[in-house]
């Protein structure tokens, strides 16, 4: 029988490895150290109460959680576009406001919203997995632009400048995964600035808003009218469960978007909407959570470089460190199956963020809870 396009597509490593670490931890015996959890990006810290509070009583109302809007509730829209107001000081209407299958549905949204089968669009190395292969199942192209330490694993201008041909779009990811890498908000400027004079649709990745750790953050809806933002509730919100998530769009491609989103997904879970408003009001349960974040972020920083990995780029935002091994290891995949039967530490392979150079990175995840982090150091300090 035919089988589609989507044969084409690679696996998200990352998922095989949760995998692999379940059926371990399904299998040790009773004493054994216990699997530490640093290969998925996520939070540890779970619902926030308020959220929990707001979903009880929708349950215990009575009330019918059926269908709702395509592009998501109106006042949670207004919500998130006081949101936008609040830490950007952007006004955005509400009607370009989507609310989204996570974040993942977003950009299905995005890309089938912006471009058509077979447009190039750019993006920097290493890279979220699901960038290239939800473009490639959707028969668009991706560019990869491989970057180094040197520009933080970030894009510039002058790689744009140098391709062959001018792409239909660009994705950027400010704090980044896996690096945690930003951009500064001159660069983000700039880089809006050359898309909307190139003519080419820009798509601004901020779903780790709000995890920074003394760097500044921008938003592309500061510099552009024609930009993509994509954003979500699984991170700073620690809903990864509930998959809520946020566009901002230009207006012309709120229409097309609400269309697509009709058809494609008919709206995002009403119940998850409900937490997701509530979630705005516990602003001091979210920093408390990122400031566990960055606690263990200075946990790691300092116990990998005294285990022997000390280059990697800046860690200034989201919950990950990305590692050069080659010193230590020529294959990340090798180096990770060992790392979990060795010491029951599950990380992440390069080669799921960038198929040329990742076998000699590995991302470490630093989302778990602190006492987590410490014993994973204790770990990777120890032979084997």
């Amino acid at each position: 029988m035919k089988i589609g396009a989507g044969r084409v597509v690679p696996p998200f490593r990352v998922m095989d490895v949760a995998r692999a670490a379940n059926e371990r931890a399904a299998t040790l015996p009773p004493g054994a150290p216990k699997i530490l959890r640093m290969e998925v990006g996520q939070p540890g810290t779970g619902l926030p109460q308020g959220a929990k509070r707001a979903v009880q009583a929708a349950l215990q109302s009575g009330d019918a959680l059926g269908y709702t809007e395509a592009l998501g509730r109106p006042p949670l829209r207004a919500r998130i576009a006081r949101h936008m107001q609040d830490w950007y000081g952007v006004e955005i209407p509400a009607a370009r406001i989507a609310v989204t299958l996570g974040a993942s549905g977003a950009f299905s949204l995005a890309f089938l919203a912006s471009f058509d089968q077979g447009d190039k669009v750019a993006l920097a190395a290493p890279y979220y997995p699901p960038y290239v292969n939800t473009l490639t199942a959707l028969g668009m192209r991706p560019v990869v632009l491989p970057c180094g330490i040197e520009t933080g694993f970030q894009p510039t201008i002058g790689m744009l400048e140098a391709l062959p041909e001018r792409p239909a779009g660009l994705i950027l990811a400010s704090p980044a995964n896996p690096t945690g890498s930003m951009l500064a908000p001159e660069e983000l400027a700039a880089l809006c600035r050359y898309c909307d004079e190139a003519g080419i649709r820009l798509i601004s990745d901020e779903i780790y808003h709000g995890l920074t750790y003394g760097k500044p953050q921008a938003s592309a809806t500061q510099f552009s009218a024609s930009a993509v933002v994509v954003n979500s509730f699984s991170k700073y919100f620690s809903m990864t469960g509930w998959r809520v998530g946020w566009m901002v769009l230009p207006e012309d491609l709120a229409r097309v978007t609400e269309r697509l989103a009709q058809n494609m997904f008919i709206c995002p879970p009403h119940i998850a909407q409900i937490a997701a408003e509530a979630a705005f009001a516990c602003g001091d349960e979210l920093e408390a959570n990122r400031a566990t974040y960055q606690a263990a972020r200075g946990v790691l920083v300092e116990g990998l470089g005294a285990a022997g990995y000390a280059t990697f780029a800046p860690p200034d935002g989201a919950f990950y460190i990305y590692a050069d091994i080659s010193g230590r290891a020529a294959d990340s995949a090798a180096f990770c199956e060992q790392l979990l039967a060795t010491h029951n530490i599950a990380a992440t392979p390069g080669l799921d963020f960038d198929a040329a150079r990742g076998g000699k990175f590995v991302r470490f995840s630093y989302c778990a809870p602190l006492a987590d982090i410490e014993d994973a150091v204790a770990r990777l300090k120890q032979p084997g």
